[in-house]
């Protein structure tokens, strides 16, 4: 399996796929980059070489205890890759995924990155304080910790459910995502599933998103359940100088269905322009 080991010593495990410029995925909170497989397929296809990693305690990456914070996040993407020797990258976030490369192009990618997409993505901050007196009360991020501790098995299970919007009248709900998204969880180790609550909800990204000089599409659903996009995409797109903000009607926080068919066109023709 190919493997990167970090100056830490985690060993990072991505995928790569294709051949011609480089699209790196970052996943989002509990997944791995098998939720990434559909646009590892389709961007290869469509003439890309498409690398998708496991966050460290995500996934085949070691179950790391420690370096659970959107730093170090970012600092493992970068391992991924200068291991690849990657160049003129567009480097593509859903969620947490989403602060990671802002984090990592803003500040470590030494000119690498030529272009960013976010998706439902975390930045600029999502926690609620005097400074971001529209946020999400910190009650609500101690209930996803407590849940995780608690039962993390039956809390994948349920939080799939708006994950995906399967709540909302007229949904057509996929057990297949459901179990998917469970299978995915039960491989993050219990810490690292723990202390990224914290490293998606506690990290102010607003100096990364003014730091960031290229072009930046940010995507997201206005009916995000995870991720409220009044917090997120209508503030992140304030913030940067050179972005385009996409803002789907109905969609939900998860990568699926229609809103994946839309989100992929909408990347690949981004990346094209």
């Amino acid at each position: 399996m190919p493997y990167v080991t970090t100056s830490d010593g985690t060993e990072i495990y991505y995928t790569d796929n294709g051949t011609g410029r480089p699209i790196v995925l970052s996943h989002g909170w509990p997944l791995s980059s098998d939720a990434w497989q559909v646009e590892l397929k389709r961007f290869a296809d469509a003439g890309y070489r498409v690398v998708a990693h496991d966050r460290r305690g995500h996934g085949l990456s070691s179950k790391s205890s420690s370096g659970n914070d959107m730093t170090t996040y970012a600092q493992d993407l970068a391992a991924v890759v200068e291991h690849l020797d990657l160049q003129d990258v567009v480097a593509v976030g859903h969620s947490t995924g989403g602060g990671e490369v802002v984090r990592y192009a803003a500040q470590l990618a030494d000119g690498r990155v030529s272009k960013v997409v976010t998706a439902g993505a975390v930045p600029p901050i999502m926690v609620k304080s005097e400074s971001n007196p529209e946020g999400t009360p910190i009650d609500a991020f101690d209930e996803i910790r407590a849940n995780v501790l608690k039962d993390r098995s039956q809390f994948w299970k349920d939080l799939a459910i708006p994950f995906y919007g399967f709540n909302r009248d007229g949904a057509a709900v996929s057990q297949g995502a459901i179990d998917d998204f469970w299978r995915q969880g039960m491989l993050v180790n219990l810490v690292a599933a723990y202390d990224c609550v914290a490293a998606f909800s506690e990290t102010d990204q607003n100096a990364d998103l003014a730091a960031l000089d290229v072009p930046i599409l940010i995507a997201q659903g206005d009916d995000d359940q995870i991720v409220p996009i009044a917090d997120a995409a209508l503030k992140s797109i304030e913030i940067v100088e050179h972005g385009t903000l996409k803002v789907y009607p109905g969609a939900p926080h998860g990568i699926f269905g229609a809103y994946q068919d839309q989100l992929d066109a909408d990347i690949l023709a981004f990346i094209a322009e």
